[in-house]
């Protein structure tokens, strides 16, 4: 079994590249090959660049775009399991996975009324979101929609996504550096140290199930 990791975040070594890695292991504790890509390391890539021919044979179904991504495109398209991750920034997901997001997204939209997709080979996808927002705040900022909308299109269009969310995380090793009067960071500081690695665990078992119990 083939498990692609994509760690969406320009910060290796912190929150949202931790948690991939994580459940990159637990996929690897199963027996599963796992390539891990970390989209800010790669060479120059952009988003959709609506030239439509993923739409035309020979290249139906495939983005033709030859840049940083086109790797990562092809390893997702032979692999059996798909971990996603990314930090929430002003709301979204960031620059880097959005781009991603759309290339991997449009290439499989037909147009047709049937079938809607060009990839008849669905793989299980784990998304993971690291936010400084707590998640008891996602309903009130809207933070649930934007992530059910990202689930249900990785669904129609990769497959069954399961999402694991971390919240309130530390942004920086040391907050006295910065004027930040609006978080407690002792508070920050002390759930860092007992909270993140819960979700550290968490994250393992999900990449465990990934390869033994696949959604």
């Amino acid at each position: 079994m083939k498990i692609v990791a994509v760690n969406g975040s320009p910060r290796i070594g912190w929150n949202t590249s931790s948690l991939v890695r994580e459940a990159a292991k637990g996929a690897e504790s199963q027996g599963a090959e796992v390539e891990i890509f970390d989209l800010y390391k790669l060479d120059k890539f952009t988003g959709c660049v609506s030239c439509f021919a993923c739409k035309l044979p020979p290249n139906e179904g495939k983005c033709v775009c030859r840049d940083g991504l086109a790797p990562v495109l092809a390893s997702i398209r032979n692999s059996d399991g798909l971990i996603l991750g990314s930090p929430n920034y002003l709301g979204d997901v960031s620059a880097g996975f959005r781009s991603l997001y759309e290339r991997l997204i449009f290439q499989s939209l037909t147009y047709k009324n049937e079938p809607r997709s060009y990839n008849d080979k669905k793989i299980p996808v784990l998304f993971i979101m690291t936010s400084n927002a707590d998640k008891s705040y996602y309903p009130h900022i809207g933070y649930d929609a934007m992530l059910r909308g990202y689930q249900q299109t990785l669904g129609t269009f990769v497959g069954s996504t399961k999402l694991l969310i971390a919240g309130n995380t530390k942004q920086v090793r040391d907050y006295s550096r910065f004027d930040w009067t609006m978080f407690d960071t002792a508070a920050k500081d002390e759930r860092h140290e007992k909270v993140f690695p819960v979700e550290l665990k968490e994250a393992y078992d999900t990449g465990v199930k990934l390869v033994r119990e696949p959604w």
